[in-house]
């Protein structure tokens, strides 16, 4: 597949709690150089890319595990859909509710040259830390394209009429 094919999934779980009158999800900071020193649309829902021969609700359980490095916690999946990102990746998300703590974390990690051109191949985490936000905060944090799952959970769990939960049994 080339870089911008349209046919590119990406499957991702979004874990919440609720605090007080509110909630708070849980959203990591994507690791590596080109995020290190960034706050502000450098933080992700725990996903990654899936192929023909996997399920979108198997990659969003295996992504979460690869990059929090622990199981997902049970629970009932709510769907909160699809959304179509700026490079043309399509996103599907699913909320779960429960409560895992940021520093049991242990990410997945990747390798590429850096710094570029130096021959050099060094190892960074896929995630480098984890939060729990508020949505407001994780609104100003997430990638401009991830957002709209954080306003589909809110519209859900004020009693809107967001999408339903996937009969998947997950």
């Amino acid at each position: 597949m080339t870089p911008r094919d349209p046919a590119r999934r990406s499957a991702g779980l979004l874990l919440f709690r609720h605090r007080g009158t509110g909630f708070e999800i849980l959203i990591g900071h994507m690791g590596g150089p080109f995020w290190a020193r960034r706050e502000s649309a450098a933080w992700s829902v725990p996903k990654g890319e899936y192929g023909p021969d996997e399920g979108a609700e198997a990659a969003a359980r295996r992504e979460f595990e690869e990059e929090f490095g622990h199981p997902v916690p049970d629970g009932a999946w709510l769907s909160l859909g699809e959304s179509r990102q700026a490079g043309g990746k399509t996103v599907t998300v699913w909320a779960v509710e429960g409560d895992l703590d940021p520093a049991a974390a242990v990410p997945g990690t990747f390798t590429m040259e850096w710094p570029r051109g130096s021959g050099v191949q060094r190892e960074f985490p896929e995630i480098d830390r984890f939060a729990w936000c508020t949505p407001e905060t994780a609104a100003e944090r997430l990638v401009k394209g991830q957002r709209i799952f954080v306003d589909r959970l809110r519209d859900h769990l004020s009693g809107g009429s967001g999408p339903s939960a996937p009969d998947d049994g997950a």
